[in-house]
Parts: C-alpha cells; sequence; structure tokens
C-alpha cells in the first residue's frame, strides 16, 4: 500500500502537498457555486465519468499522488475504480481515501431534491458501506474515514463501532474522521481521546479550513503533533473563493494579493492552506481541468508571512461562515 505523502519525512515535490477530491463531480448535484458553468449541460452518468477521469488524469500527470471520494458522491467511488483498474502504475503509486456515513439519496437528481445525503454513523451502515467500498476499490482503500462527524456522533461513543475501525485498522487502512460545522475544534479533541485496547483509534482527519474558517486550526495542529494525517477540504469554501465568487468587502484582501502577485484568488486560497504547518494534503475540488491548472497553481506560491497575516482578515465567525454553507443551494 502507497503511504501517504503527508506521513513520509521528505516530500519529493511541493505538488505532493495537494489531492484531489471528487464530490463535485461524482454526481449531478452538489453545492459548489457557479456548477452550471463547469459541468455538461447533460449531467449524465457518462458524462460525469468522462470528466472525473480526464481530472484524475491531468492531476496525476501534474504530480498529485492523492486521491478522495465517498460512498455519499453518487457514483464518484466506481469512476474512480475504474480509473485505477484502467492505470495499474499511477494506481500504485496513489493514495485513495474514501468516507462512509452517508448514503447517497438524490437517484442522480442534481436539484428539487429534499435530501440528497443521509447520515448515520452505525456498526449497521458501516457494515453495508465498507462492504460497497471494498467490491469498488478493493485493496486501492489506504484511508477511510466517518463522514462528517460532529460532537454529538455515536461514531464518537460506539464500542461496537470502535471494534470494528480498529479491526480494518489492524488491516491495514488508515482509519480517520471527517469534520464540519462549527465545532469541528471539539470533534477533533474528542477523537483524538478514543482508544481501543489502549491505543489511539483514529489518524487521519479531513477538516474544513479555509480563509473564511479558521477555527479549527488548533485542534488539526494537535492532530498533527499526534501523528494525525490531516487533510483539509473546502479550501476554496465551496467556490466562495474563487475570482468569480471573490467579489465582495469580505474577500477584499484576497483580491488585492491577486492583483498584487498575478496570482488567482483561488490559488492563493489554497497556497495558504498548504502553508499550515499542521496540513498534510491540501485538495482541490476541480470540476474542470482549467479549475485544476489554476489550482495546481498553489504549489509554486510561496507566501510571505506578512501576506498570510493580510488574509488573515478574511476569517468569519465559525456560526456565520456554517450558516452560510448551509444555505448553499445544491445544483
Amino acid at each position: 500500500m502507497p503511504t501517504a505523502p503527508a506521513t513520509e519525512g521528505s516530500v519529493s515535490s511541493p505538488i505532493t502537498r495537494f489531492g484531489l477530491g471528487t464530490a463535485a463531480v461524482g454526481r449531478p448535484g452538489y453545492i459548489t457555486l457557479g456548477r452550471d458553468l463547469d459541468l455538461p449541460a447533460e449531467r449524465t452518468v457518462a458524462a460525469l465519468r468522462e470528466r472525473t477521469h480526464a481530472l484524475l488524469d491531468a492531476a496525476h500527470a501534474a504530480g498529485v499522488r492523492y486521491f478522495d471520494t465517498a460512498r455519499s458522491y453518487g457514483r464518484a467511488e466506481e469512476f474512480v475504480a475504474e480509473w485505477l483498474a484502467a492505470r495499474p502504475e499511477a494506481a500504485a503509486e496513489s493514495v485513495v481515501g474514501s468516507k462512509w456515513g452517508y448514503t447517497y439519496t438524490a437517484d442522480w437528481q442534481a436539484s428539487g431534491v429534499p435530501v440528497h445525503e443521509v447520515k448515520e454513523h452505525s456498526a449497521t451502515v458501516f457494515d453495508r458501506q465498507v462492504q460497497e467500498t471494498r467490491a469498488l476499490l478493493g485493496p486501492h482503500l489506504d484511508v477511510y474515514l466517518v463522514h462528517s462527524v460532529t460532537p454529538d456522533s455515536p461514531a464518537l461513543t460506539d464500542p461496537a463501532l470502535h471494534a470494528r475501525l480498529a479491526a480494518l485498522a489492524g488491516q491495514g487502512v488508515r482509519v480517520g474522521l471527517s469534520t464540519s460545522g462549527p465545532a469541528q475544534a471539539r470533534t477533533i479533541r474528542a477523537a483524538l481521546a478514543v482508544t481501543v485496547g489502549g491505543r489511539p483509534l483514529f489518524s487521519a482527519v479531513q477538516a474544513t479550513w479555509n480563509l473564511l474558517e479558521t477555527s479549527a486550526a488548533p485542534a488539526l495542529a494537535e492532530a498533527h503533533a499526534a501523528g494525525w494525517l490531516v487533510v483539509v477540504k473546502e479550501g476554496m469554501a465551496n467556490g466562495r473563493l474563487a475570482d468569480r465568487n471573490a467579489t465582495g468587502p469580505d474577500t477584499a484582501a484576497l483580491r488585492a494579493l491577486a492583483a498584487r502577485t498575478g496570482a488567482t484568488c483561488d490559488a492563493l486560497a489554497l497556497a495558504a492552506a498548504a502553508a499550515q504547518p499542521w496540513a498534510g494534503i491540501v485538495l482541490s475540488g476541480a470540476a474542470t481541468l482549467e479549475q485544476l491548472t489554476s489550482n495546481l497553481a498553489a504549489a509554486g506560491l510561496g507566501l510571505a508571512p506578512e501576506e498570510l497575516a493580510g488574509l488573515a482578515a478574511l476569517a468569519e465567525p465559525a456560526e456565520t461562515y456554517w450558516r452560510t454553507r448551509t444555505g448553499l443551494p445544491w445544483a
């Protein structure tokens, strides 16, 4: 099994600090702003399969080696599995992370669906979804995360579930959790305290951190210090930090730095995430090849301390950020 780039003492290239997520292209509906501009008019399974494979090809060619998916991302696991099977050399050097705990329920609809995914962190759902994931990804499952854990999740307290996760970890899969909501830091600290047989259960976390939402940073530093793989998701705040959307007074500092440096807003936002000393992998959620190229330009940007300090002015209260995110439409 390949080793996640972030866990190694030496990194061969700055690009290996970046990964590709598939949330935006594995299903026809998602909450990233501007999807009507990014995806084919007919969001068929075939069209999104082709787009996903093209993004995976381009990311791998650029040097990306970490690829993220989930059971609830429509058919994203299937698309990733097909790509791995067709490209054994790429598969051999890639690290694949997936997530369980949400069940996709939108039936390939982009909008007008009351519920797109249902969350349940029970041992029963784990038993079903880990089999589904294994059936697709087989030996390529390197990291498996409980999807979107909050402080009230049974994933933090259920002994039966913990035993199953510990057994999976014993098979060589890195077990962890993803987090969401304004209490991310509390969730991460609770997870750090979970043990099975006197040993820490979790060793990876995928958390939201971006220039607008920085509240999890201290807890992520603690996870990094404990030896966890730390993966940053939503580094562009579901498109709010992309050039086309970063138009309000809340992003003035970002636009000013972009104008001064000639870098795009998205590259600067992802470079700021990668500059955090605890960040192992920073995910791109690109839906087009042009977005991917722009996102990965972050690998060549070294932000000075004063530039990072200037961008810190963008941060919102966590409750404000998550309230806005909850209101983003599925489209």
